[in-house]
Parts: structure tokens; C-alpha cells; sequence
């Protein structure tokens, strides 16, 4: 099944690439939902999207509650971002990939489309990091857990003006800050990773980014926390509709992923944290994908050299407007 789920986040990540730099955030992105809608229809799973583009009602294909597949089993529930970064991806920058995350029927967190405040870290601070901890102590931790110092950790984190006062306590402790524009999935996953140059994710982001955050970190064996953050009564209300009455439970990586057997998959679409982005060659690409699956705990780097011309998805009528 890796291969498969592999071919479907190199389908939104070859479609989407071809929008890097051109500033149109919303084709680019039209052209990985497609890409990624239209290669599901090949993969031999029943599954049922429970994050995608939105409700029904928002999104003509990928919303929640679609099922995508041919209909066999294993049924699953299927958590995708076919564009994490449209904008990085409108402006040519790094950081954009196309992801997703599968997990037995009923075991992934139907978060909604809402804030969310997160930390991650990798294996060797498992059970170490807590949420509700000071800035300092979370960064104590850390470095006791890589035995660093505190000037050797670093941190990433969104470049939000919600985030200053952590921004602030971070540089007071002594550890170092890497601020990224848009995309926190990519360095999340990537603190589970010795040699990625972060140690920590903090800071407030996307509830369904933070759900395929926490998949990944399962198969890698890392940690992660998170806390919804509604803004209004409305956000309040879906929160109590989904059976959260408790607006402070911090949602543990378990909760957020109840089953040992899930599988993460992301390609780049320009060069990140965890992979190189889609490449150009004379009527070819070459794309990287990570494919980890928690149970096994394999961990695979795929590099593939695709013939565009000879690919049947960009002949689909669904995807060959967007791509012409």
C-alpha cells in the first residue's frame, strides 16, 4: 500500500509544481486536490476523508465525509493536504509539499477547521515535552533529552504576531529560532529527525495540519501535544458538536491518532525541512517522497523519475484544464 498512497501525494505535488513562482495560490492549488482526487480513484481502499478541503458544501472534491477509492477494503480514514504552503508555492518559496495520512476507520481525530497550539519533538523527548510546561522548561527538556545546550536547540516556529511573546521567551532562554512564513507540518516532522538542524515545533496552527502532524510523529515514534483554539462561538459551538466540552483538554498524540497502524505520506513540491521539491528535466521530473507507516516503523525515501508524457493522470479531463 506504500507505493500506492506514494503515487497519490507525487500526483498533487507534480500538478501543483507547475505553479511555483507564478503567484496564483488558488490554481495551484485547484491542481493538487484534482491531481490527488483523481489518482484516488485507483488506490484499493474504501475511504472515507474525514480532513480534506472543507464541507461539502466549500469544496467539490476532497471534502469530508467523500469517499475516495474503489470501494474495497481496508476501510480507512483518509486526513489530506494536497497543498501544505499555496502560498510558498505562489511565491517560489521552500517548504510546500502534498501530504496525507491513513488510519483504520474511526481512528483519526475529525479536527475542525480551526486553530489549534501544538508541540512536537522527536523520540528522544517522548513523554518529556508537555504543552502546558513554560518555554523554558519544555527547552530544558529538549536539551537534557539530545544532551545539548540550550544555545544548541532550535525552534521553529510560524512568524506570527500571535507568537512574539514565545518568539521572546525563546531568545531569552538562549536557544536558536527558525521562523518559517506558512507550513508547520514539514519542520514538525522534521524535529523527529537527528540530523534536520530543529529539535522543537511550537506555537499555533492549523487543527487538521496538527492531526497529520501527529500521524507522522506516531510512525517515527516521536511526540506531540495539542489544544484546540476557537476564536468565536461559532468555532465554540463545532467544538461541543464533535463532543469537546472542555476547550483546555490537551489532546495527547494517541488521542489524536488511536490506532498503532497508520501511514503518512508527502511529497515535496519545493525543497523543505524533510525532502527536495519536484525537479525539471526535458519532458521528466523527479520527485522525493517520504512513506513511513507506524506499526513497522519503516521509514522509506522514494525518488522517482516520472515520463510526464506518458502519464495518464494529466490526461484525465478533470486535471487537463488546470494544467494546460
Amino acid at each position: 500500500m506504500a507505493l500506492e498512497f506514494a503515487r497519490v501525494t507525487e500526483a498533487a505535488a507534480l500538478a501543483a509544481a507547475r505553479w511555483v513562482g507564478k503567484g496564483d495560490k488558488e490554481t495551484a492549488d485547484d491542481a493538487a486536490v484534482t491531481a490527488m482526487r483523481v489518482m484516488f480513484d485507483t488506490v484499493s481502499v474504501d475511504g472515507i476523508v474525514v480532513i480534506g478541503e472543507g464541507e461539502m458544501d466549500e469544496a467539490p472534491m476532497l471534502y469530508i465525509g467523500e469517499k475516495v477509492g474503489i470501494g474495497i477494503p481496508p476501510q480507512v480514514d483518509i486526513a489530506v493536504d494536497p497543498l501544505e504552503g499555496t502560498n510558498l508555492v505562489a511565491k517560489g518559496l521552500n517548504g510546500a509539499i502534498a501530504v496525507l495520512a491513513i488510519a483504520p476507520r474511526g481512528t483519526l481525530l475529525h479536527a475542525p477547521d480551526m486553530y489549534m497550539d501544538k508541540i512536537a519533538a522527536g523520540p528522544e523527548c517522548k513523554g518529556r515535552i508537555h504543552l502546558d510546561a513554560t518555554v523554558k522548561e519544555n527547552l530544558w527538556e529538549v536539551a537534557r533529552s539530545l544532551d545539548k545546550l540550550i544555545s544548541e536547540v532550535t525552534v521553529v516556529i510560524l512568524d506570527r504576531p500571535r507568537h512574539q511573546g514565545i518568539v521572546e521567551e525563546i531568545r531569552r532562554a538562549g536557544a536558536r529560532i527558525k521562523l518559517i512564513s506558512d507550513g508547520d507540518i514539514s519542520p514538525a516532522v522534521a524535529a523527529a529527525y537527528p540530523d534536520s538542524g530543529v529539535d522543537l515545533l511550537i506555537g499555533i496552527g492549523g487543527a487538521p495540519e496538527g492531526v497529520i502532524t501527529a500521524a507522522a510523529m506516531k510512525c517515527m515514534g516521536g511526540d506531540f501535544q495539542a489544544r484546540l483554539c476557537p476564536e468565536d462561538q461559532n468555532e465554540v459551538n463545532r467544538c461541543h458538536e464533535m463532543g469537546i466540552t472542555n476547550l483546555n483538554k490537551i489532546f495527547t498524540i494517541d488521542e489524536l491518532v488511536k490506532s498503532e497502524d497508520v501511514i503518512f505520506a508527502a511529497t515535496g513540491i519545493t525543497d523543505s525541512f524533510l525532502i527536495k521539491g519536484v525537479r525539471y528535466y526535458k519532458r521528466r521530473a523527479v520527485t522525493q517522497t517520504l512513506v513511513m507507516r507506524s506499526l513497522s516503523g519503516t521509514i522509506r525515501n522514494i525518488e522517482a523519475d516520472h515520463h510526464l508524457d506518458r502519464k495518464p493522470m494529466f490526461k484525465d479531463k478533470r486535471l487537463k484544464s488546470i494544467m494546460e
